[in-house]
Formats: C-alpha cells, sequence, structure tokens
C-alpha cells in the first residue's frame, strides 16, 4: 500500500508511535488523518499537525470505535488503513490483579476486536483495505516482568493472522507491528518496572518504527528493521 490519497484512523495517535504515524503518514500525502485517542488535546494538537481531525475515544468502548469510524466516513467518504494501535502495559506475573489483567486485555486485544467489527464491513463493501494492528515483539517472545503484556501481545498477533486468513480473499490485507524497544513514554518508565531496562539498548524512535511501517505497508513483507529484532511490519497474510 502506498499512503498517497489514502485516509488512514490511528488509535493511540496523540503520543508516542501513533503521532509517528500520523505525521509520517500526512507527509506520505494522505488524504486525510483521524487522530484518535484517550488524550483528546494530544489528538488534536497532532491533528492540527497533520491537517486531519482529532476524536476522543476510549478504546475499550466498542461505541467509541464505532463512533472514529463513523466521523472518518462522514468526513473523507471511507477508511482505507485502520492502524489499531493504542496499547499499555502493567508490570507483574501471576500475582497481577484481575482489575489489570481485564484493563490490559480490554486495550491491547479487545480494542483490536471492536476495530475490525467497525470498520470490516465497509472495507469488505468496496473489496479493500488494510488493517495494521500495533503488537510487540513480545507477542513474538515474551516480555520479562509482565505476563499480562506478554499474554495480550500474543493474541493481538494471533488476532491478526486470523483476520487475514479470513478476509485476505476478499481483498483485506492485515500486518502487525511488532517492535522492540522504542523510546516511547512506556519504555521511559511509566508503565514498566525497572525489570525491562535491558529494553534501553539498541531502542528506537517513533520515527524510526513509523519508516519501517511505511516500507512495510508498501512493499507488504517483513521490513530489515523488524527482522534484526528492530521494529517493522510483519505481514499475516493468507
Amino acid at each position: 500500500m502506498k499512503l498517497q490519497d489514502k485516509v488512514v484512523v490511528v488509535t493511540g495517535g496523540g503520543n508516542g508511535i501513533g503521532r509517528a504515524l500520523c505525521r509520517r503518514f500526512a507527509a506520505e500525502g494522505a488524504r486525510g488523518v483521524v487522530v484518535a485517542d484517550v488524550e483528546s488535546d494530544a489528538a488534536a494538537v497532532v491533528a492540527s499537525e497533520v491537517a486531519g481531525i482529532a476524536v476522543a475515544i476510549d478504546v475499550r468502548k466498542e461505541e467509541d470505535l464505532a463512533r472514529v469510524v463513523a466521523r472518518a466516513t462522514q468526513v473523507y467518504g471511507r477508511v482505507d488503513l485502520f492502524c489499531s494501535n493504542a496499547g499499555i502495559s502493567v508490570a507483574g506475573g501471576v500475582e497481577t490483579s484481575d482489575y489489570e489483567w481485564q484493563r490490559i486485555w480490554e486495550i491491547n486485544v479487545r480494542a483490536h476486536i471492536y476495530a475490525a467489527r467497525a470498520v470490516l464491513p465497509g472495507m469488505l463493501a468496496r473489496g479493500e483495505g488494510y488493517l495494521l494492528q500495533t503488537a510487540s515483539a513480545a507477542g513474538l517472545l515474551t516480555q520479562i516482568g509482565s505476563a499480562p503484556y506478554a499474554v495480550t501481545k500474543h493474541a493481538a498477533v494471533a488476532f491478526a493472522e486470523w483476520l487475514a486468513m479470513a478476509h485476505g480473499d476478499a481483498g483485506i490485507k492485515v500486518s502487525c507491528l511488532c517492535p522492540q524497544g522504542v523510546r516511547t513514554r512506556m519504555l521511559m518508565g511509566e508503565e514498566l518496572s525497572s525489570r525491562e531496562n535491558f529494553l534501553f539498548e539498541g531502542s528506537v524512535s517513533p520515527e524510526d518504527v513509523a519508516e519501517a511501517v511505511v516500507k512495510g505497508l508498501e512493499e507488504e513483507r517483513v521490513s530489515d528493521t523488524a527482522a534484526s529484532g528492530g521494529s517493522g511490519v510483519f505481514p499475516a497474510e493468507g
């Protein structure tokens, strides 16, 4: 996929990887960039930078994801690429509270399901569309110090693979973004414990990830940076 003239929705678009994606998509000539984030002020700032629109959403709520797709369709006519990017991490193992397990499940997994429910009908009707699911290298390996993160990211990868196999023949393409250490708020200590400091070594910037995403979407294959343990797009097409 080339981003020129495409309409893109990015959840978690107000910060980190999501913000870098929005900026890069706009630089690639996207016709419309919809910045969706629970932090409405941050989303508005990014939207103003990319001449797009901001939508305040909570990805744990199915109605919010339906609303962002409806808003994008109202303004731009369609959604070509939906980047289900919002995610969190919590530290801990089996002792982690049920509340935290549920919270991370809703944001890291269920939000992808809600996004697909909202955007797939329009894409299937047109016979084309692209879904980009942000997971993590933890979804291919594991996450030391965070069982909930590892489990939910494995689930996110599995869902991306299922979507690709289920809808590939109908013109739907699916890629799974699986970065390792990225210098975002999550890595810098807001949500991960000090046990994850090893990720700083070899970490990349959100802009590096956005570069890998653009390349991966265009080539629809694993990027060199992804293959070397950095960040890139892993196509999960059937």
